[in-house]
Parts: C-alpha cells; sequence; structure tokens
C-alpha cells in the first residue's frame, strides 16, 4: 500500500466499514475501497453478539488486505460506547518570562494525565486550550511569551473488553502488525466542527442506529461526552410493540413516514412483508415515530444539564450520524421538543455529503493527520 494512504475501520452500532483513503485537492479524499458489513451492533458497553462482530470484522478486513495488499496497520475508530473522557486541568510556571514550546506543551500534558480508570487504556489525549500568564486563552501557545502556562486536556481511555476483542478479530490477520485506536467522538468533533466554533463551545449530537453520543466540543477536544444505548432502532421496537407489527416492517414504516408532512386521518402507509399487507394511518405512524423521539430528545437534555462547565443554552445542537437520514424531519423534531436550534452537519465533500458519512470520514481525516 502506498504510504500517503491509510487503512481506516469504522465500527457503528449497526455495521463496520473498512476503507482505505488518501488526501485529495482541496480537503476532499480520494476512496481506494471500501467494505461493508452488518452485524447484531453494541450495548451498555458490550457486543451484542461477539461472533457476529467478529465475523463482520474479518469480513471487511479480509476484502480490504485482499484487494489493496501491503497492509501492516488499521486506524481503527473506537465507539462511545467504550470511550470515557477524563478532563483534566494542570498548572507549570517558569523562572522568568519565556518563549513557549512545544516540548512545554507535551512537559504540561504528561503532568496533567489521570490514572487509567479499572479495565480501561488511554489511548489518545488532547489540548481543550491554554491559558498564559497574562489571562489570555488561547488554542495553540506555542511561540508566545509567558512566565507560566495553564493546559486544560482530555484524555480518552478505552474499554480493555473492546480492545481484546479488536485484537481477537485481527489474530487472523498477522501481516497487520499495528492497530492504532481514535475515540469516533474525538475524531468527529474537530473534522466536523469548525474551529472558531469549538473556541466557544459545541454541542455535536451523533444519533446513531442502536447507540448515540452526546458531546461538548472546545479547541481541540471534548469538555463533555457522554454515549447512551439509545437510537433509531430503539424507535423501530417501540413501533413493533406498540403496533404488533414484525421488526422489518417497523424498520420500513420509520423511512416512509415525514414527520413534517401534514397528512389527513384518512392518509395510509402500508407495507408489504411476506406476502401480508400491514396498513396504518399516517398520523398514527407519525404520532408514534414522535413519541418514541422524545426519549432519545429526555436523554439529549439529561446530557446537557449534566455538563455544567458552560453555559450551553444558546448553543446550537450539530446533528448527525446514520439515525437523521432513517426518519424524516428528525432535526425538526428534536428542535420543536427541546425549543433549541438544531443544525444536521456532515463532512462537505462530493458524494460522502450525508451525516451516515461523518464518522467514516472524521477517522479517516484524522488518520492522514496522525500519518502525516
Amino acid at each position: 500500500m502506498r504510504k500517503k494512504s491509510v487503512a481506516v475501520l469504522d465500527i457503528r452500532s449497526s455495521e463496520v466499514t473498512a476503507v482505505v483513503g488518501e488526501r485529495g485537492v482541496n480537503n476532499t479524499f480520494i476512496i481506494k475501497s471500501k467494505y461493508s458489513c452488518a452485524y447484531e451492533g453494541y450495548a451498555e458497553g458490550k457486543l451484542i453478539d461477539e461472533d457476529s462482530f467478529l465475523s463482520a470484522v474479518g469480513d471487511v478486513v479480509k476484502s480490504t488486505v485482499g484487494a489493496m495488499g501491503g497492509i501492516k496497520s488499521f486506524y481503527v475508530g473506537v465507539p462511545g460506547e467504550f470511550v470515557r473522557t477524563a478532563v483534566t486541568d494542570k498548572v507549570i510556571s517558569f523562572p522568568s518570562v519565556k518563549k513557549i514550546g512545544e516540548k512545554d506543551c507535551r512537559y504540561l500534558a504528561a503532568m496533567a494525565a489521570p490514572k487509567d480508570a479499572e479495565g480501561f487504556r488511554t489511548i489518545r489525549h488532547s489540548s481543550l486550550y491554554y491559558v498564559l500568564s497574562d489571562k489570555r486563552r488561547i488554542i495553540d501557545p506555542v511561540g508566545t511569551l509567558s512566565d507560566s502556562l495553564h493546559g486544560k486536556f482530555c484524555f480518552y481511555q478505552c474499554d480493555n473488553y473492546f480492545i481484546e476483542m479488536l485484537l481477537r478479530a485481527f489474530k487472523t490477520f498477522p501481516d497487520v502488525a499495528d492497530l492504532n485506536l481514535i475515540p469516533t467522538v474525538y475524531a468527529e468533533a474537530l473534522y466536523l466542527v469548525e474551529p472558531e466554533l469549538r473556541d466557544e463551545y459545541a454541542v455535536l449530537f451523533d444519533l446513531g442506529y442502536i447507540s448515540s453520543s452526546y458531546s461538548v466540543v472546545c479547541g481541540n477536544g471534548l469538555a463533555f461526552s457522554e454515549s447512551f444505548s439509545v437510537g433509531t432502532g430503539h424507535i423501530a421496537v417501540y413501533l413493533m410493540s406498540e403496533l404488533e407489527i414484525p421488526f422489518e416492517v417497523a424498520s420500513e414504516f420509520l423511512s416512509k413516514v415525514n414527520l413534517n408532512a401534514k397528512e389527513t386521518l384518512s392518509t395510509m402507509e402500508e407495507c408489504v412483508c411476506g406476502g401480508q399487507s400491514y396498513k396504518f394511518s399516517t398520523v398514527l405512524l407519525r404520532d408514534k415515530i414522535r413519541e418514541g423521539l422524545d426519549l432519545i430528545c429526555e436523554t439529549i437534555e439529561e446530557c446537557r444539564q449534566s455538563f455544567t462547565g458552560k453555559n450551553l443554552d444558546g448553543k446550537p445542537i450539530l446533528l448527525t450520524g446514520e439515525g437523521v437520514k432513517m426518519i424524516r424531519g428528525t432535526a425538526e423534531h428534536i428542535s420543536n421538543r427541546l425549543v433549541k436550534n438544531v443544525e444536521i452537519t456532515a463532512p462537505a465533500v462530493p458524494y460522502y455529503d450525508k451525516p451516515h458519512f461523518s464518522s467514516l470520514l472524521s477517522l479517516l481525516n484524522t488518520a492522514l493527520t496522525d500519518a502525516g
């Protein structure tokens, strides 16, 4: 594989995707191979079916290695379900005013590093911001003059259980010698949220199929991040239970109904599955789907209240993830329910400018940055 290309594995709660890509012109990407495989997903910090996960990862990695050849390392996105974030800060003082260098920033980060939580391992850290002796808050202090340096950092710790499952999945690929772990929530924050928004805090919500993540972005890191096992798949389960229909039918109805439409009581939606027809009032379906979305809205509000580091009342919610495309009108419903401005965000890349590509391209961007 050419040195400027990287192999990336994106693990969502409904499928895994492997790509090999490189930088294109004007901040685009050249995707040289892409393989996806559905599996049972994860919830409550555990894989629902470990064999399903191992098989899915094995399939996409085998296809990627077979198509490209020469792949020695993979950059693997770690879902928020398996990541803990620890925000710390530290101050160092100097004998006199000096020009801050990269070595000073590295030393400060090392001093601020927390101990790993039991069962977790630190895989990355990033800075939120720095404060100089004149009280200026800046993102990059290198080259500035100060006699002290205060830094606020976020350390990302990965569940050892997830690492062990990855090692099992890659055991059959001895030529892949290195697995470089990237917290997906971190990658999305830096790629999807513009620097000027990050400087003043921003809220990013990734709506997944089984698992979703709420993050408060600040500077080059996360001031807060919480993942929870609720997504659009749970709304399908709710619809299945309420209407006593098969899960496949419920899922199809989710994609048929537009929450913003104004159908009359006589408007009907029909789905044929297994030779049987299922027909319901569009208004009824819309109301049930809204009820399912309300549970997600309640969780978003709980996360907002849990973060006390900054008043976020005036901040819009940046919405992304595969759940956005599954139900039309999702953003508008969340906005109305929470009385918040909700903006759909996605990669600004032709052909991949959809929310369900956000994690994949965010990871690819971070991997290419790491690879230099």
